[in-house]
């Protein structure tokens, strides 16, 4: 009996592989970075399964002609697929939810905590040889324990967030499309209108999903609306936010600083404007990126591929 044929678009360990030889034909790109598009193009007619990377845009064309079954996306967002042609053309697509809660709470709490603490800053401060005394202002960041955090998009990474922000002694304030009771009796976290959260949260973070909706959500009248002191941080999606209104902010003083582990248009250069500004924390989109948590998505990317493909049901659907 044939095996399904599996496209990879990255190298993949072979220890995570392995296990799924016996059932599936996998196929890896076997460069670590983004597969050619005629590469793609040319294998989708012929493939039951693809595993992509964010990276990988696959639009209505892809779906009209591949010949794949289900499209396991190696991420918890989706926004690289056109999910709604894939439904038109039978195709499933999964991604990778609740694996990464945990990994990604931790990446945003330690970019907050670095960028209100300027430890990227005072790193660079030793190894350019720039400490030569101690003065009692030096490097001052701004406390975290005892403040108020507002946590746009209170979903499975956001109330982990907030139950990190709890161990901090922090006020929680939420806004979401709809409120979340079981996430307030979990973290003591308050529903407010958005206005009110960007008024008064020293801390704002973003964890809402990138949809038409949440375009530039974060925007010139946003920044304004927070306070001059406040701290902005994002790792949810960067098309969230209007990289030139933030800039604006950051540089006239509408708000102190930001953390960012996304960007509008990844990956971003050592030129991008907001790089150069002394206030701003920024990581490679490494929200999920522990070897635990990484290897688990592939698993959960693979078990929804040998799952489809034998005619059952996906463990992690985008509905």
């Amino acid at each position: 009996m044939r095996k399904p044929k599996v496209l990879i678009t990255r190298p993949l360990p072979e220890e995570v592989v392995a296990p799924y030889r016996d059932r599936l034909d996998i196929d890896m790109y076997d460069i670590d970075q983004q597969i050619p598009e005629e590469e793609l193009k040319a294998k989708r007619g012929d493939i039951d399964a693809l595993v992509p990377m964010l990276s990988e845009k696959l639009d209505d064309d892809f779906f009209r002609n591949t010949s794949a079954k289900i499209v396991a996306n190696l991420a918890v967002g989706f926004d690289n697929i056109d999910v709604e042609s894939a439904r038109k053309n039978g195709v499933t697509v999964t991604n990778t939810p609740d694996v990464l809660t945990e990994t990604t709470a931790d990446l945003t709490f330690a970019l907050l905590m670095n960028t209100a603490r300027r430890i990227s800053e005072a790193q660079h401060y030793i190894k350019e040889d720039r400490w030569k005394q101690w003065s009692p202002l030096q490097l001052a960041g701004t406390d975290i324990h005892h403040k108020t955090v507002g946590i746009v998009g209170m979903g499975r990474i956001g109330e982990a967030v907030a139950k990190r922000a709890g161990g901090f002694s922090m006020e929680v304030l939420y806004h979401n499309r709809s409120r979340n009771p079981e996430a307030e009796e979990q973290t003591g976290a308050r529903y407010v209108s958005l206005d009110e959260l960007l008024q008064t949260s020293d801390y704002v973070v973003c964890m809402t999903p990138y949809t038409e909706e949440t375009h530039h959500m974060f925007n010139d009248e946003a920044f304004r609306t927070m306070k001059d002191t406040a701290y902005f941080i994002n790792t949810s999606r960067g098309k969230t936010v209007d990289e030139k209104a933030l800039q604006h902010a950051l540089e006239n003083g509408e708000i102190r600083g930001c953390g960012l582990d996304v960007f509008e248009e990844e990956p971003i250069s050592a030129n991008h404007p907001l790089l150069g500004l002394k206030n701003v924390t920024a990581t490679p989109h490494i929200g999920s990126s522990t070897t635990e948590t990484r290897y688990r998505m592939m698993q959960l990317c693979l078990d929804n591929v040998t799952r489809v493909t034998a005619g059952e049901s996906p463990l992690t659907p985008v509905t």
